[in-house]
């Protein structure tokens, strides 16, 4: 008998589902021997991009467009070139299902509109963007989306090498470029990388992840609703421009991880891959599969191998033409589950039984060996609830193969917490269970708040902690119950979230100082107002204000996590509780964590074992003057261990204390 699969030996309760995952690992290893066998290898396998779309041969001086649409009758090009002629420029039909044209290389000339016009199976006639046009514009007019013919005289010209591996440790920081600026507008690439990288860098991150970057039609999905998967957002700014803003990162020491979008798609026809070819089910599922019922938007066929290469060749595009040095996938749990995910899990058979996609797993461990073979050292972060076990573990192990999951299930917590239990009432031993909670072996990054929580209709942590006294309150000498309240509590989560949540760290922009109310994207309800779609890095700035002091105390909670390796070290050890002054106690990296959650009782003489015999300082204080505190705790003591290998502190109420060997 063979040995079993390393993710079986290491958790022996998947032994009831060991064939499963045998034949997970069998499916994978005999897809990839076929595509190397035909292919040669993966990532030449993954060059569907070169060979579709609109291409310019500058050798040959020729275009060749090429598109599949295998149930199409009829597929002609029109644009700018021929006045939107939609019969004079057919493509030929072609093996595969696929259409092409060769033109001459005056024929189309760069910054063109372009379109696809298509005949579909079903006699239906569309004008549709190419599957893999490079870049995508909206008329200002019309709000009509074309391709855009995209062939600049210079290529992009990179100033900066870059390494992932050399981040180790990732500490991101979640953006949006459109709404990254102060002004009320949408922003752009070459801004972002001028003015907001560098407070990126300060704030101690060292990896940026960016939404929002495949084009899609509504600015208001978040980015989520993609249209155009090879096409950069146009709003921002040109493809180099974005190229610039990643280079820019590089040259800082930041790495870059895109957002990227393979768990739908947008069901729009006018913009999108949506019944591309008439037939309904191109690059989809056929029928109610294909429609996903929650997001209003479509679901890949992962089945499909041209579907696959699609999405594959993708990756292979953004790794390699901007160089991003990773990604996190968004919808990992719809992508796994033919439920979509929307169904609780509570044993090993939710994971593995009849609901588990195999095509899309199979797709998921493709796209991990491909990005693993291009990018060695990339982070890849899926975007889980289910908590599917192997999910990051590596593929020879019979896992999925992402180097991170996202620990989904923190911030949901916090916000419980804090919608519907008081204070006094809040359970140390269930706070540390559920941030401990997690695979062994399997690293997650954590976060005390999502993207989602800041949008329209819900609140981030400040606002939900401070409401509207942050409207009135923020001065630093103007002393408010509620507001020291909110700043004390956002950074006890903050702190205790980053120290035991997991082995990296993501923020969303502008949460590390507490940035108040909501983001609301421009649209008809609140007459397209971009007010409430910005970030206002002024109140940062300002001295005088209290969301100076939450962003100080985020910079020396970043700088402590990577001076001491601290989420590379093994997970946080339980030292102590004292339940009912709500004071916590672990150890991580050799630091000692002593959180008070306490309304009103400070601890003179606080008693608690710890491991090792040397003598601790204090290297880090919520409750420090220079953190909107209240400098109840003096930091020139040196703490000794005693006899009986206990230290002892004083902790304040709402205060968190880090201690290091001296």
């Amino acid at each position: 008998m063979s040995e079993a699969p390393k993710l079986v030996r290491d958790d022996p309760w998947l032994t009831p589902h060991q064939a499963a995952i045998e034949g997970r690992m069998n499916h994978f290893a005999t897809t990839l021997a076929d595509i190397r066998r035909t292919s040669g290898s993966l990532p030449a396998y993954a060059t569907g991009h070169k060979f579709s779309g609109i291409l310019h041969n500058a050798a040959a001086n020729q275009w060749m467009v090429r598109e599949w649409a295998p149930a199409a009758r009829g597929v002609f090009l029109t644009g700018d070139f021929n006045g939107w002629n939609r019969e004079s420029h057919p493509l030929a039909p072609s093996s595969g299902g696929v259409w092409q044209l060769r033109l001459p290389g005056d024929a189309l000339q760069h910054g063109q509109r372009v379109k696809l016009h298509v005949i579909g199976a079903d006699g239906s006639r569309r004008d549709r963007i190419p599957a893999c046009i490079r870049r995508a514009v909206q008329d200002p007019s019309t709000n009509d989306f074309s391709g855009q013919i995209w062939n600049p005289p210079q290529a992009y010209v990179w100033r900066n090498d870059f390494d992932p591996t050399v981040v180790g440790t990732p500490l991101i920081y979640e953006t949006h470029v459109g709404m990254a600026g102060e002004e009320a507008r949408v922003h752009t690439y070459r801004e972002f990388a001028d003015g907001i990288l560098p407070r990126i860098v300060k704030a101690g991150y060292n990896t940026v992840q960016v939404m929002a970057v495949q084009e899609h039609p509504y600015y208001g999905s978040f980015g989520y609703h993609v249209s155009s998967f090879f096409a950069a957002c146009s709003r921002f700014g040109t493809p180099e421009d974005l190229k610039y803003l990643i280079d820019t990162a590089h040259g800082l020491g930041v790495a870059v991880l895109l957002d990227v979008v393979h768990s739908h798609a947008v069901k729009n026809t006018a913009e999108g891959l949506s019944d591309f070819d008439g037939s309904g089910n191109q690059y989809f599922h056929a029928g109610e599969r294909g429609d996903h019922p929650l997001w209003d938007s479509k679901c890949f066929d992962y089945g499909k191998p041209e579907v696959r290469q699609f999405l594959l060749s993708n990756l292979r595009y953004w790794l390699e033409e901007f160089r991003f040095d990773g990604f996190r996938f968004d919808g990992v749990t719809s992508m796994l589950y033919h439920s979509r995910g929307d169904k609780a899990f509570s044993t090993y058979d939710d994971y593995f039984g009849a609901d588990a996609d195999g095509d899309a797993i199979l797709y998921l461990q493709l796209a991990n060996q491909l990005i693993r073979e291009i990018k060695p050292g990339a982070i890849v972060v899926a975007e889980d609830m289910s908590g599917m076990p192997g999910l990051c573990k590596p593929l020879e192990d019979g896992g999925i193969g992402f180097t991170h999951r996202l620990a989904m299930g923190i911030p949901d917590h916090w916000i419980k917490l804090l919608k519907h239990s008081r204070d006094e009432d809040w359970d140390m031993d269930e706070i540390f269970g559920i941030l401990a909670n997690r695979r062994y072996g399997e690293k997650t990054i954590a976060y005390a708040e999502s993207h989602d929580q800041a949008l329209v209709g819900d609140k981030t942590l400040a606002f939900r902690l401070m409401d509207q006294e942050m409207y009135f309150h923020m001065g630093k000498e103007d002393r408010n119950p509620v507001v020291e309240r909110g700043v004390a509590i956002h950074k006890l989560i903050r702190l205790i979230t980053l120290a035991v949540g997991g082995e990296g760290w993501l923020n969303f922009m502008g949460n590390e100082f507490g940035h108040p109310e909501w983001i609301d994207f421009p649209r008809e309800g609140n007459g397209w107002s971009y007010h409430h779609c910005r970030r206002q890095w002024s109140l940062m700035d300002n001295p005088e204000l209290k969301y100076h002091w939450l962003s100080d105390f985020d910079r020396a909670l970043i700088t402590l996590a990577r001076e001491t390796n601290l989420l590379a070290a093994a997970p946080a050890q339980y030292l102590h509780v004292d339940r009912e002054r709500k004071i916590l106690c672990f150890e991580r990296a050799n630091l000692v964590f002593v959180l008070s959650f306490s309304v009103s009782q400070s601890v003179f003489d606080f008693t608690f074992s710890v491991p090792g015999t040397e003598t601790r300082k204090l290297v880090l204080d919520s409750d420090a003057r220079d953190f909107g505190g209240h400098g109840r705790v003096d930091h020139s003591f040196d703490y000794p261990v005693d006899a009986d290998g206990r230290l002892h502190v004083y902790i304040p109420s709402r205060t968190g204390l880090v201690f290091a060997k001296m």
